[in-house]
């Protein structure tokens, strides 16, 4: 009993360790720890270490996404989503088949279809491997691709990899394969949402942070469980069900329920991601030991092992390339588009102009329905006034509607033109692209029948191992070379000049709330600092003044509502701007945690007593 406990504590520390000291050593933390596994590995009490392939694909991996796609800004993943869906689709597919040939002619007797069950392997990036680039300095729309496509490649990967193994012992059918992966999909993100659905509908009416904290571990796994009874992939569902709770979590819960979610979060995540990359390390002795006792070549896996590498990075280069020139075209046709936006924007700015700018964008579909003609007979005049009040109201929704979707493009349309992907761009989501712990668990699930399956895990590994070491180790180094110097007084203004938007707009919704009578607005220069302090447009309560008169409690009680109202408009604003693409993700996340901190501080105070 005491020695399980003895490893459980050391990997903790170890874990801690190396995320402390690998960035002061230059040196990745995952790097650090899959050396420590090695090392650890030929220690006798790690002599017959086995690691079960379903911890990894069904009890770690699940909340590492769910826990990325909560933490990732929904607008940059839809905004990237076209090069993301291709990424995690075609690129892998892609990969796979080209994998697949290289493997059949340089294995003997293994077969196109065990090859390619090989390639879907190694061909996918993995999540936690790609934190890695998080650290560097590195464009902000990269981090999103490389995010959202280590999210969503691993199901299309799990999906061919079945369909490559039952092709090897049945009639390969090329639609069935389409429609299982689709099936797979579909199933997939109806049930992630329905279980974001249940999991903020039960989790906003918790008050206790510590048991809305335990019931959100949860929401993982009941993804996968559901979506694997129903045959669909467990790992989208999961991910469907952090995207959605990530979007929704600010407007169904309370911020001491979010914030105590982040930080428990963040641990798991912490400890599951160490965890991962020190039981890669562990496995390497017995990885090796099972090829010598087949006698299938060390060294020779190894060489195959290098080539698959170096065949993935090429294969993702001639993908990335050719969407960099598709990008490119999507920003330029959007920049010669933004003056017409914005004059449209300007005339829906106005009811007369609102009406003038949808009546001429829907002049043709209104031609259409016009040419159809009109049923013959007078109508009740009742029944006419009905039907034009009914008009009229879908018509402010169309309006309403089409200014929103005019907003959205042009906030896109600032972004693509803000973060431009040039070959430095490119260069960084080609070596980026590393493998990890779904290579090496997927490895281990093919069947035991399978022809030269020891060899076969072994190069699943050793391109694993190789793509930390080779692409993890110079990947902060290459960044930095090629990464221009930034001009941080233009970074500096322009954070500034967002921060000043977003006040505005924060200043506008504390307006609108009306203030009780007994409230007094401060003068505008006072308030001017509460802003700027993150603490925008509240209105902090004068104890000392509470205290005078006969109804000190009503006073304060009227007050603090007062304050709290504020603050739930200004986050309503905030997060439809968020919605809409309207400000930077990062500036908007840490004005929203500030004004999270002003709400529990301000829930946390005591009124006056007499």
């Amino acid at each position: 009993m005491t020695e399980p406990l003895v490893v459980i504590v050391t990997a903790l520390v170890a874990i801690a360790a190396a995320t402390v000291a690998g960035p002061r050593l230059g040196i990745a933390a995952p790097l650090v720890l899959v050396g420590i596994g090695v090392a650890a590995s030929f220690l006798p009490v790690f002599e017959s270490t086995h690691i079960e392939p379903e911890w990894i694909l069904e009890g770690v991996l699940p909340p590492l996404l769910y826990s990325a796609a909560v933490s990732m800004p929904a607008m940059n993943f839809r905004r990237e989503f076209g090069a993301i869906s291709g990424l995690s689709v075609l690129l892998v597919v892609g990969s796979a088949l080209a994998l697949g040939l290289f493997f059949m002619l340089v294995i003997p007797d293994l077969g196109f279809a065990w090859g390619v069950a090989l390639g879907a392997i190694v061909s996918p990036t993995d999540a936690v491997a790609t934190s890695i680039v998080k650290q560097t300095p590195v464009s902000k729309r990269v981090v999103a691709m490389l995010d959202g496509e280590s999210l969503l490649n691993d199901a299309t990967a799990l999906v061919l990899l079945r369909t490559a193994i039952v092709a090897t012992a049945a009639s390969f059918s090329f639609w069935g394969a389409v429609g299982t992966f689709a099936y797979s999909v579909a199933v997939a993100v109806a049930i992630g949402g329905v279980v974001s659905w249940l999991n903020l509908t039960v989790r906003r009416r918790l008050t206790d942070p510590t048991v809305n904290t335990v019931l959100s571990f949860t929401v993982p796994f009941v993804a996968v469980v559901l979506a694997e009874a129903l045959g669909a992939s467990g790992l989208v569902a999961a991910v469907v069900a952090g995207l959605i709770t990530g979007i929704r979590a600010a407007r169904e819960l309370s911020p001491q329920n979010r914030l105590s979610d982040a930080q428990n979060w963040r641990t798991v995540e912490l400890v599951l991601e160490g965890a991962v990359f020190l039981t890669m390390g562990l496995q390497i002795k017995e990885i090796v030991t099972s090829v010598q006792r087949d006698h299938a070549g060390v060294g020779t896996a190894v060489l195959i092992a290098g080539g698959a590498l170096l065949l993935t990075i090429l294969v993702r280069a001639a993908y990335v390339t050719p969407l960099l020139g598709i990008l490119a075209r999507r920003v330029r046709r959007g920049e010669q588009l933004q003056p017409r936006l914005q004059g449209m924007q300007e005339k829906l700015a106005t009811p007369e102009g609102a009406k003038e700018t949808f009546a001429e964008v829907s002049a043709r579909s209104q031609g259409r329905a016009g040419s159809r003609g009109r049923a013959g007979g007078a109508r009740p005049q009742r029944r006419m006034d009905e039907r034009r009040t009914d008009e009229r109201r879908t018509d402010e929704r169309n309006i309403d509607r089409f200014a929103l979707r005019v907003t959205r493009v042009l906030a896109d349309i600032d972004y693509f033109l803000r973060e431009p992907l040039g070959w430095r761009e490119g260069t960084a989501i080609v070596w980026a692209g590393m493998r990890g712990a779904v290579t090496v668990a997927a490895a281990q699930t093919l069947p035991e029948d399978t022809p030269q399956r020891s060899l076969l895990v072994l190069i699943a590994f050793a391109v694993a191992l190789l793509s930390l070491l080779v692409q993890g180790g110079t990947l902060g180094p290459l960044l930095r070379r090629i990464t221009p110097d930034v001009d941080q007084a233009a970074v500096d203004e322009q954070d500034r000049t967002e921060r000043a938007r977003i006040f505005a707009l924060m200043r506008t919704a504390a307006e609108a709330v009306p203030a009780p009578p007994e409230h007094e607005p401060e003068p505008e220069g006072e308030r001017e600092g509460e802003y700027e302090a993150g603490n925008e447009g509240e209105h902090e309560p004068d104890h000392e003044a509470t205290q005078e008169g006969p109804h000190t409690r009503e006073q304060f009680a009227g007050a603090k509502q007062y304050r709290l109202a504020v603050i739930a408009a200004q986050r309503s604003a905030l997060l439809d701007a968020r919605d809409n693409g309207t400000f930077d993700a990062d500036v908007l996340a840490y004005v929203l945690a500030n004004l999270d901190a002003a709400q529990i501080d301000l829930e946390m105070r005591g009124g006056p007593t007499s």
